[in-house]
């Protein structure tokens, strides 16, 4: 007893006094932080969407996971197609399925083309991004200006998609340089940086008339960062939906303010070529790409001089990172199906023949490759879920109040594994896009959703399926991949903005190197001087 009572200090309670006191403190205190926090939550509205519970100051963000689009399909099945949940503090909408998505981006469009007011959005193309700027009636400009130029330059006529056509096929004489080189003697190596480079160069060459070499290591780095931007801007990145975050250190804060060094970067090098290209206009002549937004600026309405370097930021880093992120996925699926490489060999073979090289014009007499471009954009889905959208007014959607500038997060992935629209869409079937005639079935395929729809879809969809014809149909007429017996080829991917590969290493063999070089060699005198290796 003596020596219970000497512990206690001058005023303070027993040890079994204490030990009763504190929990209750910590709940006490726990309840006042609960009923201020809903106190400051806003509420929902009378007759809004459904959702799970949300936990105070994190939300459902711990019930995302790795990969928030099934995390979304689950909820959906208990929730229904249109469904709420919170991140931080921020109600966010989720739409699944077709029709819940077509209602809202395309019959609805205007309601549900915002963007929200994340942080990590502000930063992108020095804060005058066309793919992440907020909707208004300079958004609209800038947007018409960044299609117009862009399609004058790639898919417009007949004259623009042949001078396309040659940007890809010289990209791709040289990739295929590069893939014997490092398959020399039957080596195994990483081949999606190569591709990342070369869809880049394309990209390069429309905006500011220039290319590349492959062991550049500067415009190699550059590109490489690519992969941390996605993952910020992703659905459900923590940068944006939990600000408090960045008030102290921590890995959130770490990922933020290095995305902050990379889009500086990249814009600067942007900034970089737009500048030189200032300093040798000549409004007689149109170079490229930066020569056409640099002549329309001045006519398009509200729009300044820095909104060129956002534009041509914006068609540089979203070009080539979404045609060499579905390249992987072609070269990973011929892989897992080398039957499917034989197939699609053979027909290439059958329509092209062995004298000259697949063109854009032989696309409607490659059924079969086209339909298997299409189920790998279907089965990998690698944009699972688009960049956020905000509503820009209140609106009812599917009999739900949503109020202005709720977040909305739509998934695509739903639309491509819908049970309902594809037959086992977890199998990888290209022959589902045949008719009876064995013909591309074109309604089927426009049913893919990897470029989003409405106000908001993207402005290269055409030019980027074009680009992965061309590519996929090149690289299978001249080589033969074969994949690394000592690794397990997966599924499992990274997650981001979009869905990249886990890491994999191929060998490859060229089908006949006489032949690509006097096909190449035919080539060099249509080719513009820039692509002189």
């Amino acid at each position: 007893m003596a020596s219970e009572a000497a512990s206690s200090g001058p005023g303070e309670p027993a040890p079994s006094l204490q030990a009763a006191v504190r929990p209750a403190l910590l709940l006490s205190c726990a309840l006042f932080l609960l009923c201020l926090w809903a106190r400051g939550r806003p509420r929902r509205p009378r007759r809004s969407p459904p959702g799970p519970f949300a936990w105070p100051l994190l939300g459902n963000v711990l019930q995302l996971g790795r990969l928030p689009h099934l995390t979304f399909c689950e909820l959906a099945r208990r929730y229904g197609d249109v469904f709420q949940l919170r991140l931080g503090r921020r109600a966010v909408v989720v739409l699944n399925g077709e029709a819940a998505i077509r209602q809202a981006l395309v019959r609805q469009g205007g309601h549900f083309a915002g963007r929200p007011d994340f942080p990590s959005f502000r930063l992108v193309s020095g804060g005058r991004s066309v793919a992440f700027g907020p909707y208004s009636a300079q958004w609209r400009a800038q947007r018409r200006l960044a299609h117009l130029c862009l399609r004058a330059f790639s898919t417009a006529d007949g004259r623009s998609r042949r001078t396309f056509e040659q940007h890809v096929v010289a990209e791709a004489r040289e990739l295929t340089r590069v893939l014997a080189r490092r398959g020399e003697g039957g080596a195994y190596f990483d081949p999606c940086p190569l591709f990342t480079v070369a869809n880049a160069n394309v990209i390069c060459a429309l905006c500011f008339g220039q290319r590349y070499g492959h062991e550049d290591s500067e415009f190699r780095a550059l590109l490489g960062r690519n992969d941390r931007f996605g993952q910020t801007v992703g659905a459900g990145s923590l940068v944006d939906v939990l600000p408090w975050l960045q008030a102290f250190p921590n890995p959130v804060r770490r990922v933020f303010r290095d995305f902050q060094a990379l889009n500086r970067e990249l814009h600067d090098f942007v900034k970089a070529k737009v500048a030189q290209h200032r300093r040798t206009y000549d409004p007689r002549l149109t170079r490229d790409i930066s020569d056409a937004v640099l002549g329309r600026i001045e006519q398009a309405e509200g729009l300044s001089r820095e909104h060129v370097d956002g534009t041509l930021t914006d068609i540089f880093g979203a070009g080539q990172d979404t045609t060499s992120t579905a390249l992987c996925w072609v070269l990973l699926l011929l892989l897992k199906h080398p039957h499917l490489q034989r197939r699609l060999r053979a027909e290439l073979d059958s329509v092209v023949g062995r004298a000259r090289l697949p063109t854009a014009e032989d696309r409607r007499c490659l059924p079969y490759l086209e339909a298997f471009i299409y189920e790998t954009l279907r089965f990998s889905s690698f944009v699972p879920v688009t960049i956020p959208h905000a509503t820009t007014a209140d609106v009812v959607l599917r009999g739900f109040c949503i109020p202005k500038d709720t977040v909305v997060f739509v998934n695509q992935w739903s639309v491509n594994h819908d049970r309902s629209k594809w037959k086992d869409p977890h199998l990888f079937d290209p022959a589902r896009f045949l008719d009876a005639e064995h013909k591309l079935d074109r309604d089927l395929a426009c049913g893919v959703m990897i470029f989003s729809l409405g106000q908001r879809r993207c402005i290269g969809d055409q030019l980027a399926k074009l680009q992965l014809f061309l590519f996929t149909a090149i690289l299978l007429h001249q080589c033969t991949f074969e994949a690394n017996p000592a690794e397990r080829l997966t599924m499992d991917c990274v997650h981001g903005l979009a869905l990249k590969p886990m890491p994999f290493t191929v060998s490859v063999k060229m089908r006949d190197l006489e032949l690509l070089a006097s096909l190449f060699a035919s080539l060099e005198s249509q080719l513009p001087a820039i692509f002189s290796f």
